[in-house]
């Protein structure tokens, strides 16, 4: 049993070789789809209602709200987000520009809109004109009330309402281009209400060539004319790779990528061959001629630097949630064909937070495949395994077979050894007689007795039991 262990054993690893007996990687579909639910669009947006005089008395207005999108991130599945500090800056200090780009808003529609109007003008057609108007209104007269939040739109179409919980200062230049006093690492942390959602985990090791993955909710696709509304809920993902390791303009250290990023981008993860965030897209590289972004040249805060802005927090466990092992196991019974499983666990997914698309797309394919299940290749595999256990057990059959034939062969010359060492050996001759008489070999002293005689038992010798017994055949 042991020789037909090890035959087993060997042919499997033939078969099967150390690279296939090994943990694989995450297959990168795989890798992103796991990813992927967790990433959400963060915008924020201020509202104001505005008193303006216009000259002929206090008008009350609603500018046009002031809005910044970005992508957020959720490190703990119970609520809590990622993002950059400058994406909710706005609705969260409201800067001295914010306020001014409201006012601003509040004159055109209290003041420069209604004398256009009365001139049968659209805005943009006497630029004159409507500097001319500005210019009458005194703005410290403006009388402004912000309305600021912060919203989570999630890929189910989900829009909730979040709270900034942490919050440390982006990297702001002032005129002469050196940083300001209260610089500081551009996170934030933001909350929506309790409930279950996807969550990423941080991956602190990192290193020049390692493969990244940007996702996140650039402008030029939320705003494209071309794209269905439905584009503003699913993130987009960009590849690249670490190019370097740099430092910013107060020494805090950044990740270099060429994974492409746009506006919008900002506070969205950058996935590793892992699964999890190295880091944190922040701020992007502009042409010095016409402010255009120069792509190759993103950077990122690095995964060690959110688990320090995590300290103090409620966030203790970066990337726990209920959903993720119910979700990665899904999508890798889906990988290995095991449809039925993967569409169980599909359909739990779908009950902790309903109508992801990724999770509605993954279970209908698994469910499909159920039902129509594809047809699966040859298992080569399988049959080469099979014939190497029958050829090895054919080749033992015929061991087995040679060995008991020949296990009592004794050799002429051990013959004459034994008749030299005194043994005198009973010799027979049970040849076919015809053999016997015509064959030149004769073998002397040797009895001769027939091969049908011998077998019927008839050959009529008294022997020694202890007497060795040679018998010549052919």
């Amino acid at each position: 049993m042991k020789s037909w262990a090890l035959i087993v054993t060997l042919v499997a690893l033939l078969s099967f070789p150390p690279t296939a007996l090994a943990d694989h990687p995450i297959p990168v579909q795989e890798l992103v789809l796991r990813a992927k639910p967790a990433v959400a669009l963060v915008t924020a947006r201020v509202d104001a209602e505005a008193t303006v005089n216009c000259g002929a008395g206090a008008i009350a207005v609603k500018p046009v709200p002031f809005v910044e999108t970005g992508t957020g991130w959720f490190i703990d599945g119970r609520g809590y987000l990622i993002t950059n500090a400058h994406v909710v800056d706005p609705a969260h200090r409201l800067p001295p520009w914010v306020t001014q780009e409201l006012k601003k808003s509040a004159v055109d529609e209290a003041c420069v809109t209604p004398v256009l109007a009365r001139q049968g003008l659209m805005r943009g057609q006497r630029p004159d004109l409507e500097d001319q108007i500005r210019r009458r209104v005194d703005m410290g007269s403006i009388r402004l009330k912000p309305l600021p939040q912060v919203t989570v739109l999630l890929s189910n179409g989900a829009l909730l309402p979040a709270e900034i919980k942490k919050f440390s200062s982006p990297l702001l230049l002032d005129a002469a281009g050196k940083p300001v006093a209260d610089s500081g690492r551009d996170l934030a942390l933001i909350r929506v209400k309790d409930g279950v959602y996807p969550a990423l985990a941080l991956d602190e090791n990192v290193k020049i060539g390692d493969p990244v993955r940007i996702m996140g909710f650039p402008g030029v696709v939320l705003s494209h004319e071309l794209l269905n509304k439905t584009a503003a809920l699913e993130a987009s993902v960009t590849t690249g790779a670490v190019s370097g390791l740099k430092q910013d303009a107060i020494g805090q250290d950044v990740i270099q990528t060429d994974a492409s990023a746009a506006p919008g981008n900002s506070g969205g993860p950058a996935v590793g061959h892992g699964g999890a965030v190295v880091g944190v897209l922040t701020f992007v590289s502009l042409s010095p001629s016409g402010g255009s972004i120069v792509q190759g040249f993103n950077f990122l805060i690095p995964a060690r630097d959110v688990k320090k802005f995590l300290q103090g927090t409620e966030v203790t466990k970066p990337g726990e949630s209920p959903f993720n092992p119910v979700w990665a196991a899904g999508l890798r019974d889906l990988g290995q064909e095991s449809f039925k499983s993967a569409a169980a666990k599909f359909g739990e997914a779908n009950k902790l937070l309903p109508d992801l698309p990724d999770v509605k797309r993954a279970l209908a394919e698994a469910e499909f495949k159920v039902k129509n299940p594809p047809p699966r290749p040859f298992p080569w595999a399988w049959v080469t395994l099979g014939l190497a256990v029958v050829s090895g057990g054919g080749y033992g059959a015929m061991w087995y077979r040679r060995w008991q034939r020949n296990r009592f062969r004794v050799k002429a010359g051990e013959v004459v050894k034994m008749m030299e060492a005194g043994v005198n050996p009973l010799l027979l001759d049970v040849r076919q007689e015809s053999a016997a008489k015509t064959a030149p070999l004769k073998i002397p002293g040797a009895t001769y007795i027939s091969p049908d005689v011998l077998e019927q038992g008839r050959a009529g010798i008294e022997v020694d039991p202890n007497r060795t017994v040679v018998a010549y055949c052919t």
